[in-house]
Order: C-alpha cells, then structure tokens, then sequence
C-alpha cells in the first residue's frame, strides 16, 4: 500500500512516498485478544471503590509557578515546604537552552519561563545559578518581561513588579452591563467570563504585595510588539483609554464611588454565588486563583468558610510524588468515567459487570439538575446533563453530557438512568446553536467582540460550535431518535457537519489534537447516524487520516498543528491519537485496509509489560496552541476502544432505512 504524507513544516513541496506492509495477528508474541485482555484488566484495576475513574490531567509549569505566587501574595509560602516542592517540579520540566514550554517537547514560551523563573527566585534559587541565568538569558533575547502575555503581567502587577497603568482597565462595571449588550460579561465563554469578573475586582483594587527581590535581570530594555489591530480593535483601545481615565478618577468624587462600590458588591456576590461544593470556581484553575484574590481583597479573611474552601479546593489539585508538586489546571472524573465505560464495554465486558454498574451508579449520581449559567440564553430550558468535574454543578458541558448518555445507554441502564438521558437529550437539543452546531458550554456564544479586544492575547474567549462537540452529540442523538426534536436536531447537527469538513476531507479538533482528534470525532457520528461509508463525507476523512499515517503504522499529530499547516496530521505516533485514528476507520468500514492493520499493530506492539501505553506527549486541548492537556487516561482508553472494536466489531455501525445526505 501506498500512503502519502506530508513532513513537519514543509508547506508546499510534494508529499514523500511511504510504505507500510499487511501485518499478522500476532506481534511480538502478543495478539491482539491477548492485548485487549491485558489492558481491559488495567483498566478495571485503576478504578475507583465509588465507581469512578480519574487520570491526572497533567498541564505546564505556570500552574505550579501560579501556586507559588498564590501563596506568596496570601502571605501563606512561609515555610517553604510548598515552594520547594513545586521548585523541585518545575526544575525538572526545564529545557536545556534555557526556557520552559507549555507541552511537551514544545518550544520555549516567554511568559511560562517568567513564570517558573520568579517562582523559583521565591523558592530561593539564586538568580547566579547555571538553570537560572539560562532561563534569564533565554528571556531577554525573545522580548523579556516587556513581551509577556497580560496574565503575567498582572501576576507581576500583584506582586509590585509591573505597572497596573501598563495593564486593561478591566471595570467591575462590567456586571451592569443587560446580558444582550455588547461586551457584557455574557458575551464571553464561561472560563473567560468567571476569569473576567474576579479580574475585574483585583484590576480595581490594583494590589501590590511585593516580591522580596527585583527581576532587572529578566527585563529586555526593549518595547514589545503590538499585535496588528483591526478597525474595531483600534476603537476598542480607545474604549480602554476613557476607562483608563475613569479609573484615574479619584475615589472620593461621589459618583464614582457610589458606582465603583455597588459593582464591587455586585461582583463580590456574583463570584460567591458561583463556588462549588469542593471550593471551587468552574472546576477550573484561573477563576480558582483570581476568585480567591478578589474576595480576599474585599475583606475576606483566610480563615473565612468561603476562602479556607477555595484553599482546601486547590489543594485537591495538587498532585505530589518523587518529582515534586504539581498543579492540576482541571480534573476529569466524569469524562474520564465515561469513557472508560465504553471501552470496557468494546472490549468485551459484560453490561451487567460490577465495574460497569458501578461506574453507572456513580455517574447518575453527578446528573447536573439545577439551572447554571447557560440559561441566560437558553431561559426556561430545563436543566439536565453532566459536568467535567466532580463539582460544577453551574457549567455541565455538552460533550462531557454525550459521552455520559452514549455509555449509560450502551450499559443497558435501569429506568432511573432513562430519566436521566432523556432529561440530558432534551437539554442538549435545547443547547443546539443556532447554525445547527453545538459549543462546549454555552449556546450561541459567537460575538465577534470580545475576540478583537487588544489585550486578550491568551486563549480562546467565546464559545462557537465545533465539529468534535458536534459530532459527539449528534453520535449520542443516533441512539435517542425517538422524539421528532432529536432527529430534528441530529439532521442540523449533520448539516453543520457537512459545511465545516475541511476541503482535505479531514474536520478541525477543538478539544484535542487536533485534526486527527476532529476526524475520529466525526467518522464514527456520521456512521452511527446512517450515513453511509461510502459517502464522501466519510470516504475523504477515511483517505485523509490513511494519508497521514507514520512509517511505523501509528498515527500523531503535534500541538504547532494549530499554528503551523505543515503539521496538520503531523508528528510522533502516539497511543490515543493512533487509537482516534482506528475508531475513524473502523466506523468507516475500513477494517481489512492495510492502514488499519499497521495501525492495531503498533498498538499491540507498543503495548507495556503492565497492559498499558506511554504518552509523554500532549494530546488534549485547553485553548488551541495557548494552553495544551495531557489527559493521563486517554493512552488507555481509546486504545482498549480501539482493539475491541477492531477484535470484537463493537462501535457505531451503518443504520438501516434510508440513509441520510448532507
């Protein structure tokens, strides 16, 4: 067989040639039901007593050097104990010329190195010290302190080594502002708008708690580079500059300060409205932080219900062992259950087995039955669905609510598990945006706004459908097409899909990396809801994932992918992204392709002594590019889907009846 693929950076010149040989079912004395065997054991193995599954969801030093800051600000780093743990951690994530990335085997990033570089100086090492002139040294040749990112610069500002005039005027004001209205605090995602309040109270209290030493030797003496700025951007750094001007307004001047302290209770209750039952802000590590600060300085002491909470909460995100303390940016339980759930079950594990019931029972007890946040667009829908986390009982998400109902259903559930769906159905149809697509967490949340102001230069801000969120829904509404409204849903879902496959034939991957992520999301849907493998839909998703196989039979692709063309389907084979690879073409009816064989056979062969996968590499997806994931879980589960449905035949399948076309 024949596969072209494309080499890493290389835009336009011709794809090499590459041939990968038809293998046997035995590698390295191992088969394929032997490895199955061995990894559905690990798998039951890891699992909870309550039912529940979790892998670490491993991110980047700036969480741990964040941590550090926390506590250096709180006034709580002074027995070092947290410090020197996290040093050691971060010491060890550093390359060899200098910088830290934010993935792995990624390029150095300016603001992550400034992070770890004054977490460090804070845990006492000294700036004199080989690892830290390097760093020091690496930052000022790419831009220093000057060309960091906003977030750094106003963990720099709370702790006196950064102007706040230097930084956007972010007004507590914003809370007023009618949710329909431009740049209220509405039109942003749920992780920037949580972000975005708690911001709001620390930019007006402008905080100072100064580091003990000075950071000169990270400074370049040269002004950054501005992003170029659209017409609408250019109006939005006039809007910056008057709110500049009415924060210069003196405090004791009567409107202000009869406005300035009505939003900042307003805020201050916002915020408290919004923690969880684990101390939390949206499960999620930046509102956690920036939650915290803000209520402390509006007079909440450590010892208060609402702060010791938050601490004992990012404490439980800590994650310590023989390379130090690391920070977790998030925690996956549900996801991780659900998932686990269906690759037991590809693999051959009974519906009725202890570890499926259990797992099922401790999902239906995280059913999200209260009205979150979502409603503001969505009001008078009832609530149902599933959250990430443990506790987030504002933000359940719509994939994390799919791939819950596509497990439960598929463990054969009792009647209270088909309430459950059925309230989760109704609620994703009622979730479905406007265009037909679905977003992760909110509904039409696609302002073109908030993505022009200047001085978000970190992570996505809105919310917009995306064709993995989408195709994991309309996967689950194939199942659930008993009501007019989900098939309803299910045929616009499929139209959206259609308009966004990109013109390789492969579909862009938000949550994971990336278009390897987005086509195994995709196939598999498109099957499952009766189009047929013959389609072009699925035919050129087929051929573009089997065009970017790897000489060694595994399929990868590198996080530059999201920046950079020449990656696209691009880089080192790894475990899960091999597996996505798999689960596509199966579902595409390419289970004798030769493609596919290669590819069951690095599984097999990559295999460890204990039934599991290595994946240093990151294969998660926070924020394109900007913030990247390593989901601990993903190395297992997907594989083990993988080889059952390939052994087993497990797995969406071609429906019946008359086929639906796009």
């Amino acid at each position: 067989m024949t596969l072209l693929a494309r080499a890493p950076g290389r835009h336009d010149s011709p794809p090499p040639e590459v041939t990968v040989t038809d293998v046997g079912p035995l590698v390295v004395g191992r088969n394929v039901a032997e490895a199955m065997a061995l990894a559905n054991a690990y798998l039951k193995d890891r699992q909870e007593p309550d039912g529940w599954w979790k892998g670490e969801l491993e991110t980047n030093v700036t969480m741990d050097a964040e941590d550090v800051l926390l506590r250096h600000f709180l006034g709580i780093l002074d027995d070092g104990t947290v410090a020197a743990a996290a040093a050691e951690r971060i010491r060890s994530q550093q390359r060899p010329d200098g910088p830290w990335a934010t993935f792995y085997g990624g390029p150095g990033e300016l603001s992550a190195t400034i992070e770890a570089y004054v977490a460090l100086r804070l845990a006492g090492d000294d700036p004199d010290e080989p690892h830290m002139a390097r760093a020091a040294v690496w930052a000022r040749q790419h831009g220093g302190v000057e060309s960091a990112r906003m977030f750094t610069h106003v963990w720099l500002a709370m702790v006196g080594r950064w102007d706040w005039e230097k930084l956007p005027a972010i007004p507590p004001e914003l809370v007023f502002i009618p949710a329909d209205w431009p740049l209220s605090i509405w039109s942003f995602a749920c992780w920037a708008r949580q972000t975005i309040v708690a911001l709001s109270v620390i930019s007006a209290h402008r905080p100072a708690r100064p580091l003990p030493f000075e950071i000169e030797e990270l400074k370049s003496g040269r002004l950054a580079r501005g992003r170029r700025l659209s017409a609408l951007g250019m109006a939005l750094v006039g809007l910056d500059k008057a709110l500049h001007y009415y924060q210069s307004l003196p405090d004791r001047w009567w409107p202000k300060r009869m406005v300035r302290g009505a939003a900042l209770r307003e805020a201050e209750r916002w915020i408290v409205a919004r923690q969880e039952a684990d101390g939390s802000w949206g499960g999620i590590q930046p509102p956690m932080v920036y939650s915290t600060i803000a209520l402390v300085l509006q007079g909440y002491p450590l010892d208060h219900p609402v702060i010791a909470a938050a601490l004992r909460g990012l404490d439980g995100f800590a994650v310590d062992d023989e390379t130090g303390r690391r920070i977790e940016a998030c925690q996956s339980p549900v996801w991780d259950t659900a998932l686990a759930v269906t690759a037991l079950l590809d693999a051959g594990t009974a519906a009725d087995d202890p570890a499926v019931k259990a797992a099922q029972d401790w999902l239906l007890q995280k059913e999200v039955t209260v009205v979150g946040d979502w409603s503001v667009k969505r009001p008078g829908l009832a609530p149902g669905g599933w959250a990430f986390e443990f506790e987030n009982v504002h933000y359940p998400d719509i994939d994390d609510t799919a791939e819950v109902v596509i497990a439960l259903r598929r463990a054969l559930a009792d009647p209270s598990a088909d309430a459950s769906c059925r309230r989760a159905m109704d609620w994703l149809v009622g979730m479905q945006c406007k265009d037909g697509g679905w977003a992760a967490f909110d509904a039409d949340n696609t302002s073109e706004l908030p993505t022009q102001l200047p001085f978000f230069d970190f992570g996505v801000v809105t919310d917009p459908p995306t064709a993995d969120v989408t195709a994991h829904v309309v996967e689950m509404l194939a199942g659930e097409t008993s009501t007019r409204a989900g098939h309803e849903a299910m045929q616009r879902g499929l139209d959206w899909l259609s308009c966004h496959q990109e013109p390789d034939g492969s579909y862009w991957g938000r949550w994971g990396v990336n278009y390897v992520y987005g086509t195994g999301a995709v196939l598999p849907a498109l099957i499952a809801a009766g189009v047929p493998a013959k389609d072009p839909r699925v035919a050129d998703g087929a051929r573009w994932l089997i065009e970017h196989q790897n000489d060694d039979g595994g399929w990868g692709e590198d996080l530059r992918s999201y920046v950079e063309p020449g990656w696209r389907g691009r880089g080192a084979s790894t475990a899960s992204q091999t597996a996505w690879a798999l689960i596509a073409l199966l579902a595409a009816e390419e289970r004798d392709h030769p493609a596919t064989k290669s590819g069951v056979e690095w599984l097999v062969r990559n295999q460890t002594a204990d039934g599991t996968w290595d994946e240093p590499w990151f294969t998660g997806t926070g924020f394109p590019w900007d913030f990247s994931l390593n989901y601990h879980l993903y190395r297992h589960v997907f594989p083990l889907t993988a080889l059952g449905r390939y052994s087993l035949g497990t797995g969406p399948r071609p429906k019946g009846g008359k086929p639906i076309t796009g």
